[in-house]
């Protein structure tokens, strides 16, 4: 649904994406909204990408309070802002859309998201590989840096992307055909295995998990993926994307609104609904 005259938004925070796909969003701040007693909605948004500069004219015009930004339009979107914040610049992609002092800002929080769930790891955390080379795998890098894992690859599908991707941060690109070996962590930011045209589907072989330690996968609906299923069934640990998923909603909810949310009330929350929807 596009913003214009004829289908005004009915609330004031909403995600875009394209295709935006089975979104957790809605859910989970419409039940922070009520939880806090405060006034609005957020709605999905689908967006194709000719019509993310129109999209964004129209949040100025109708002074939209907070976006959510999904693929792919986390890196493209930022040219349209007014400035970005820190840990965004770091990044070098956004995933929130809020407002400060009457400027449109773009803020990063998928790397807390991911920090969250991977900082009980951290002391074994040797090497990582980051599957995908988009706005999550930036954000994927950043949040590994900031943990201190030592040896940091990337690989992706089209090499040159990897490439530009590991030359931005300092690490090393792995060639996607030579991306199966030892690795502490591997972590998923495609969206292969996504409900959708991706259901079903892995960025890993099923016999390459042996010298694999930890697997997160950052696609949350399903929780249970194929890739996340085939690593289980190879013994290795794994972390579902529904707690980033988690992590990066409530620190978005607190830069719009000021408001800490409790984790363990969102948590049943999310989990209750992936249990009536099958996710």
């Amino acid at each position: 649904m596009q913003l214009n005259a004829k289908k005004k938004p009915q609330g004031q925070y909403g995600i875009i994406g394209w295709p935006l796909g089975h979104s957790k969003s809605p859910l989970l701040h419409n039940w922070g909204l009520k939880e806090t007693g405060l006034p609005g909605v957020y709605v999905p948004w689908p967006t194709e990408p000719a019509k993310l500069k129109a999209f964004i004219a129209e949040v100025r015009a109708r002074h939209i309070r907070g976006v959510s930004v999904t693929i792919p339009h986390k890196q493209t979107v930022m040219p349209f802002l007014d400035g970005l914040t820190d840990r965004a610049k770091a990044v070098g992609a956004v995933n929130t859309l809020f407002w400060r002092d009457g400027k449109l800002m773009g803020d990063n929080t998928d790397v807390l998201g991911l920090m969250a769930p991977l900082a009980p790891h951290k002391d074994t955390l040797k090497s990582a590989l980051v599957l995908g080379a988009g706005g999550a795998a930036r954000a994927a890098c950043s949040a590994l840096k900031e943990l201190g894992v030592a040896d940091i690859a990337v690989a992706n599908r089209t090499a040159s992307k990897a490439e530009k991707l590991a030359g931005d941060f300092g690490l090393r690109a792995v060639p996607w055909e030579e991306r199966v070996g030892v690795w502490s962590l591997v972590l998923n930011t495609t969206p292969l295995g996504m409900l959708g045209d991706n259901l079903g589907k892995s960025p890993w072989p099923a016999s390459g998990f042996g010298g694999v330690s930890l697997v997160f996968d950052l696609v949350y609906n399903p929780v249970r993926t194929r890739l996340i299923e085939d690593a289980q069934a190879a013994g290795v640990a794994c972390l579902s994307g529904l707690s980033m998923f988690m992590h990066q909603g409530l620190a978005q909810f607190e830069v719009w609104t000021g408001k800490k949310l409790d984790e363990r009330r969102a948590r049943q929350v999310l989990m209750a609904d992936m249990a009536l929807t099958g996710g």
